[in-house]
């Protein structure tokens, strides 16, 4: 009998410290979450603070009366939307989900009022330049160009910031040597991204290098054999197509050979063009 009791409280004793392990290894897991879920919520807070800050310096160079109530109302819209955000715990999926489409909007405003200040500022130049011919003296015609050439300066920032393509509707999809969808992704021959390059008037027609990187659970990039230059660095991209924009919406889908053991867990998708990150999503597939 006592034997026994021994044996039940090792049994105890092993399955206690199996479970504290396994306890502490999910609270990692959720800690890692965690931090990934803040600094993705950090990025947003960044991105609002600045459209606030660009609409308060839109109202400094604008003198009509209508457009500048109608930015002092978005600068506070996008402001109740930070301090949302701000209040908004970083582990709150679907506020955070909401916040983001909210950003989009906000960005997709601005681009609106940048259109509309560039057309202003065009015809004021336009007068400006006829009055200019009028004027007898040159030093106040002068400090007049300079105060026009500083505010075109201001402004083609901005209008950089609205020219920025965005791609949405971002997909993964393993295929198999036939193309029917793999339910693993061990079993895919080939790995279909497809996106959607959204409609934009503000950006410049012509050719352009869509670049597509994806990245393993590993953190590691399927190669596709070249690079390309983002943010000073060298990046290896996986796929990559030149189009011919023309400022409306485009669909596109590329193709990746699989050549590799591919395991189950989160691939990331990341898209680029124009040195810029235009789209970025993740797929979690079976083993």
């Amino acid at each position: 009998m006592k034997k026994v009791l021994i044996g039940v409280i090792i049994l105890m004793l092993a399955g206690i410290a199996f479970l504290t392990y396994s306890l502490m290894q999910e609270k990692q897991a959720n800690k890692d979450m965690e931090e990934l879920a803040a600094l993705d919520k950090q990025e947003m807070e960044k991105e609002y603070q600045n459209f606030a800050a660009q609409y308060s310096e839109m109202k400094t160079y604008i003198k009509n009366d209508s457009i500048i109530a109608q930015l002092t109302e978005e600068q506070a819209r996008t402001q109740k939307l930070l301090e949302e955000l701000k209040r908004t715990n970083a582990k709150d999926a679907a506020e955070i989900t909401r916040l983001k489409k909210e950003l989009a909007t906000v960005r997709a405003v601005l681009r609106s009022y940048v259109l509309q200040i560039d057309s202003l500022n065009r015809l004021n130049q336009s007068l400006q330049d006829e009055n200019d011919r009028v004027r007898t003296e040159l030093a106040a015609s002068n400090q007049q160009n300079q105060e026009l050439t500083s505010q075109k300066a201001s402004l083609s920032e901005k209008v950089a910031i609205a020219s920025q393509l965005d791609a949405t509707n971002i997909r993964l999809t393993p295929l198999k040597k036939k193309g029917k969808t793999a339910k693993a992704i061990k079993d895919a021959k080939t790995l279909d991204v497809s996106f959607v390059i959204t409609k934009n008037v503000t950006a410049s027609n012509g050719t352009r290098s869509v670049y597509v990187r994806i990245t393993t659970p590993e953190g590691e990039v399927l190669d596709g054999g070249g690079t390309f230059q983002y943010a000073n660095k060298q990046l290896a991209w996986s796929m990559k197509k030149d189009i011919e924009y023309s400022g409306e919406e485009t669909p596109l889908t590329l193709y990746w050979t699989v050549n590799e053991y591919l395991g189950g867990g989160t691939y990331n998708v990341s898209i680029f063009c124009d040195g810029q990150a235009i789209g970025s999503k993740s797929f979690t597939f079976e083993k």
